[in-house]
């Protein structure tokens, strides 16, 4: 039987878990327990909503655009953290291994992220995606989903303690990141599925995001 997403990304942070300290594990679990109280996702774009138009880079430097997309049909969207989130890169290749079974419903498939679009070039090479890979520098787009917050200093602490250098990755010092919210918007702009996650270590099940297209096909 086929392992899904929820299962691999389970087994990943088990191992994830047992190669920190307790110290480690407690301000990594903190930032998201604190995260989760936050409720941000109350406050992002949900079902029923339209969708801001957007137009933003790819890995090439050129410009998508929403409207574009959604003149080719439906489209489904997933905001990830970064190349360097192992978390965002077992999504993104899940997502991939269900392209040619969104791409028979119609459908786009757009990731975004804050990285800069070279960063957004070595996540998509290294994924081996053969979709569009976006970059919101600055968290623009992002921010009116409703998605963005700021990494807790403890965390960045840690991470750059982990060799991790958000900045260079994003081009900026604000430390904000996006939820790893997934949609699946209609070709009026209009979302018709929501996978909005606190914790960063779940992700929307690439099945439940094709049955909800398929369910637009059915609906259409």
């Amino acid at each position: 039987m086929q392992t899904t997403l929820k299962e691999a990304l389970a087994a990943y942070q088990a191992k994830s878990i047992a190669n920190k300290t307790d110290e480690q594990n407690a301000i990594m679990a903190n930032a998201t327990q604190e995260l989760i109280e936050a409720n941000i996702a109350a406050n992002a774009l949900k079902v029923g909503d339209t969708i801001p138009a957007f137009t933003l880079p790819n890995v090439k430097g050129t410009n998508t655009s929403s409207d574009e997309l959604l003149a080719k049909g439906p489209l489904v969207i997933s905001f990830y953290r970064g190349g360097w989130c192992p978390y965002c890169n077992m999504e993104l290749r899940a997502l991939q291994q269900l392209l040619p079974d969104f791409e028979q419903a119609g459908a786009q498939l757009v990731a975004i992220s804050p990285q800069t679009p070279d960063n957004s070039l070595n996540t998509q090479e290294k994924n081996k995606l053969a979709f569009e890979v976006l970059s919101d520098v600055g968290n623009n787009i992002t921010r009116s989903f409703g998605l963005v917050f700021t990494m807790p200093a403890d965390l960045q602490n840690l991470y750059d303690h982990f060799g991790l250098d958000l900045p260079k990755h994003n081009g900026d010092r604000t430390f904000e990141l996006p939820m790893p919210a997934t949609y699946v918007v209609d070709k009026n702009g209009t979302i018709q599925y929501a996978f909005i996650p606190a914790d960063y270590t779940q992700r929307a099940e690439p099945a439940d995001v094709l049955a909800a297209l398929k369910g637009l096909t059915v609906g259409a």
